[in-house]
């Protein structure tokens, strides 16, 4: 049940109508005809911009279009009044049956209330965290995990088949630093001093590495080249380090369904198959490319290089895939890659990057656009920074990681399921301020303290409700009277519960999770609003003692609230409680 939907429907059907009868031309286009809820609740339930849309193309003054259109829609039983403002603006009043019916449906949905086939089953591949397989994550990886996962369940709830999955970076130079310092921790074990030189790893958590190297190899290495070590100390460390890294995520509570290697698409052929296909396409070629903003002739020195023609496909300038030497660059694994994705029958690519990784996105989409015949669109997410407070102070780094607050710091401080939502009250791409103090606070100012709260009054009321002789079964639930509920109050609060199913989509549609968490806060809002209210007018209260009947509707709608809240909590990943502490 999309009310919203519902009501657009019927505003599509009343303009094909007005078709029909010559009030309007044959032809138009109504795709950009919208019903939403108007900017201000005072106007009304839902508007729509028909008349504005729509009075160019047709040759006609909008008001004379919302004349007619208002006439037409007030001939609709769910339709109350449809008023026209200001230029052409028509906004309408619902019937009250209307909203009531939303409690219902709620009930009898449960936690499948709002889902939507938007993405009619759209497999969907979401790439988010691939953080370097060198250490413990940190507090950016921890937002991008997030903001990944709750993205995954969001596109889920909204029909479309998701796959997550992280790209191990372990075909690059880190991994060879990782050895190195790791090599060091190994001698440390040994009893010897390690020699942390400048670009080597320093953090504490290469001591277990090293430990668990002295075990399995004894002093094999001990005054050996690099070449006798390098290769088996790199693939232990790196193993053990994405073992962690499985760990950081599991206590975060994200799940990845595949994990995909660089290093795996060396001498396999993978990469030379993506960039004959884009070779095959005359997008590989020899060139030189102008010297980099900022460089002078002095300082720069043009050189004859394998170029990707990523101009062709929208980027600014075209791309080296090769070094001098022969090598790839770390572009053509990317590559091929992201051709792995498109061969396994993935419709739509999702990249979730750090916000310092701005620079890449036009290149890659102009892979995939190349790879794909323009079929495959990738999107892809910037993830901006973490400021982390404590006292009033930014938070210091981690002992245990060296240089930075480490996931672990961060959930061990406040738990998964507040760092999980705080992590989601802003866009991807806006600085986030975390301060460790505010989000464990018990007030109105903690969105997560009050959703929660929302939710834990929801489940005391039911437990009062049942105590009384209330029948608080979902079943039983949306049976009740429902019609009792016409307080204005009660009734926005159901409006804001029917808004539900068309946030989801909309969430969906722009891919931003976060639009999630805004809700739930406006829901809680709504329900502590008519909470408070029935202290001061007891026939808001949602027990009333000795009326059975006006109960069950109140209780209705309490249910049907923690019903809502429950479901977007699943997608951003927090467990509701039911009782605070």
């Amino acid at each position: 049940m999309n009310l919203f939907s519902d009501i657009r429907a019927l505003v599509l059907d009343c303009l094909q109508t007005m078709v029909a009868d010559s009030a309007l031309p044959q032809g138009l286009d109504f795709s950009n005809v919208a019903v939403e809820p108007p900017r201000d609740p005072a106007h009304g339930d839902m508007a729509t911009n028909a008349a504005m849309v729509l009075a160019k193309p047709a040759g006609l003054k909008p008001r004379e279009i919302a004349d007619a259109l208002a006439a037409a829609l007030t001939a609709d039983a769910r339709i109350d009044s449809a008023d026209v403002a200001g230029p052409g603006f028509l906004n309408l009043r619902l019937s009250s049956a209307l909203w009531q019916g939303v409690v219902a449906t709620a009930l009898t949905d449960g936690l499948a209330f709002g889902r939507s086939d938007m993405g009619q089953g759209v497999r969907v591949n979401v790439e988010f965290v691939s953080a370097n397989p060198t250490g413990p994550m940190h507090v950016g990886h921890t937002r991008g995990a997030v903001v990944g996962d709750a993205l995954c369940n969001l596109l889920a709830f909204a029909g479309y088949d998701v796959t997550r999955e992280y790209y191990i970076n372990d075909g690059g130079a880190q991994v060879d630093v990782l050895a190195r310092s790791a090599y060091e921790r190994y001698r440390e074990a040994h009893g010897l001093s390690p020699e942390i030189a400048d670009g080597l790893y320093p953090g504490e958590y290469l001591k277990d590495v090293g430990e668990e190297l002295k075990a399995e190899f004894g002093d094999t290495f001990l005054d050996q080249p690099e070449s006798a070590w390098l290769e088996i100390v790199r693939n232990f460390a790196t193993d053990r380090m994405m073992g962690m890294i499985r760990e950081d995520l599991a206590a975060l509570g994200v799940r990845m369904d595949v994990y995909s290697s660089e290093k795996a698409l060396y001498g396999t052929g993978e990469i030379e198959t993506a960039i004959e296909k884009l070779r095959a396409q005359n997008l590989i070629y020899t060139g030189t490319l102008e010297p980099p903003k900022g460089k002078t002739p002095e300082d720069w020195e043009p050189r004859e290089q394998t170029l990707f023609r990523s101009t062709a496909h929208g980027d600014d300038v075209d791309r080296p895939i090769m070094k001098s030497d022969g090598s790839w660059t770390y572009f053509a694994p990317d590559i091929a890659y992201h051709y792995n994705k498109i061969a396994r029958e993935f419709y739509l690519l999702i990249d979730i990057f750090g916000a310092d990784h701005g620079g890449y996105v036009k290149r890659m989409k102009a892979a995939v656009s190349a790879l794909s015949n323009g079929r495959v669109p990738l999107e892809v997410k910037l993830i901006q920074l973490v400021k982390l407070y404590k006292n009033g102070e930014p938070f210091k780094m981690s002992k245990r990681a060296g240089t930075f607050v480490t996931l672990r710091d961060v959930v061990d401080e406040v738990g998964a399921d507040v760092t999980r939502f705080v992590m989601l009250t802003r866009k991807n791409d806006a600085t986030l301020d975390f301060d460790f103090d505010k989000v464990l606070e018990q007030s109105r100012d903690n969105p997560v303290f009050y959703v929660q709260y929302a939710h834990a009054r929801i489940c005391s009321v039911l437990r009062k409700a049942a105590d009384m002789g209330v029948a608080t079964d979902d079943a039983a639930l949306a049976n009740a009277a429902h019609t009792l509920l016409d307080d204005p109050a009660e009734l926005a609060l159901m409006r804001k519960l029917a808004e539900w199913p068309r946030i989801v989509e909309l969430a969906a549609r722009t891919q931003e999770p976060h639009r999630i968490a805004a809700y739930l806060s406006e829901l809680a809002a709504e329900f502590h609003g008519l909470w408070n209210r029935g202290n001061d007018t007891p026939a808001l209260r949602f027990v009333q003692e000795g009326d059975l009947a006006t109960t069950s509707a109140k209780i209705a709608l309490a249910r049907g609230t923690g019903v809502v809240i429950s479901a977007g909590l699943a997608i951003l990943g927090v467990t509701p409680v039911t009782e605070m502490r």
